[in-house]
């Protein structure tokens, strides 16, 4: 199911401020490294939540089949993000490898030890879950009321506050990964693009259209764009 980085077995010593966790006391833990191939499932949905996992490098999709057979991802994690908190023992989510990732784990028990001595590990953690609460929320209500033009249009400005790197916005999922994101169609995630090109919002840098220069974000965030 995944490749090890390292040759070496045994999890190092690291401290929680190696996964981006602020703590009085910084306690040493064992982090495993792993690197997962391309399309490669790191857990899958109603399996144990054993561990808590960090992006290194890559990116991840979490995703849900429908009963008719189709995938809604949830959300995507990307570098830096940690994810595979449950409220619960069970995953509720499936989770795979957008492009070749590796990725940090925490066993789930570990973290919930030293959260429970650690009044600022628990605010973490506490603020972790509000997040992703947070974004749950906002993903609702992007399927719900937007149409796909805003659907896009909002997609991108979220991939702009978290991937943009001197200037350019590099996608690591594709158009369909998108499409399923939104809730729409490949074929309505590719016209509306193309709609926002030619309105002059935004310019695709390289063959690939996976990144993509904004040259309007006002215009962007207000759609104000020709019927």
């Amino acid at each position: 199911m995944f490749v090890r980085k390292a040759t070496n077995r045994m999890p190092g010593p690291y401290c929680l401020g190696d996964l981006g966790m602020t703590t009085g006391s910084n306690p040493i833990v064992s982090l495993n490294e792993f690197t997962y191939k391309k399309g490669t499932e790191i857990y899958r949905e109603k399996e144990p939540a054993e561990y808590v996992y960090q992006v290194k490098t890559g990116a991840v999709r979490t995703y849900k089949l429908l009963t008719d057979g189709r995938r809604q991802i949830g959300a995507f994690h990307l570098v830096g993000d940690i994810f595979g908190l449950e409220n619960g023992n069970e995953h509720r989510f499936t989770a795979e490898a957008v492009v070749k990732t590796a990725l940090r784990l925490i066993k789930r028990q570990s973290l919930e030890l030293v959260a429970e001595s650690d009044p600022v590990v628990r605010r973490n953690l506490l603020s972790m879950t509000t997040s992703n609460l947070e974004h749950a929320e906002n993903h609702m209500l992007l399927l719900g009321r937007k149409n796909a033009l805003e659907r896009v249009a909002a997609f991108l400005l979220e991939m702009d506050e978290r991937v943009t790197a001197m200037g350019i916005i590099a996608l690591p999922m594709g158009r369909l990964d998108i499409a399923d994101y939104l809730g729409i169609t490949l074929e309505t995630v590719s016209r509306a693009l193309s709609r926002l090109q030619q309105a002059g919002v935004l310019e695709f840098i390289g063959p690939n259209h996976r990144d993509i220069a904004l040259r309007d974000r006002g215009r962007l965030a207000s759609f104000d764009l020709p019927a």
